[in-house]
């Protein structure tokens, strides 16, 4: 999902929202992420998971053109971890999805149609999820 698809979806479902209200939205979530984060400090979303920083110590890298020894400096990456809730979801999400797969791809009019159905059902079955968490 990208940021454009969060704001539609945010002003298609609080109609009152105009979109770009809905956009202003989303960028100050983010920018207020950002800042906290660049801060040092950690975000935690209960039932979603959280944002944290994992510090990465410095090493000596390799260049991949020359072969040179590069020191590569210390540094803290962003870090997101999911919470249970997220992932339970995901997962009860993608199981149905592979059952619902497993039942076509049994019936006797799909007899001789391989597995590559799984993937576009898991995928229909988590954006489901995806769209159903405000509604909780």
């Amino acid at each position: 999902m990208t940021k454009s698809e969060l704001i539609e979806i945010l002003a298609a479902r609080h109609h009152q929202l105009a979109p770009k209200d809905a956009e202003l939205a989303v960028k100050t979530m983010l920018d207020a992420m950002s800042l906290t984060l660049s801060q040092g400090d950690r975000i935690e979303i209960r039932g979603f998971g959280s944002f944290g920083l994992n510090f990465r110590p410095p090493r000596t890298g390799r260049n991949p053109k020359t072969g040179e020894k590069v020191l590569v400096p210390k540094k803290y990456v962003p870090h997101f971890k999911a919470g249970k809730e997220l992932r339970e979801r995901v997962d009860e999400a993608i199981e149905a999805a592979e059952a619902a797969a497993a039942a076509t791809a049994t019936s006797p009019a799909n007899k001789g149609q391989a597995h590559a159905d799984t993937l576009p059902a898991a995928n229909q079955a988590i954006a489901a999820a995806r769209t159903g968490i405000a509604n909780d």
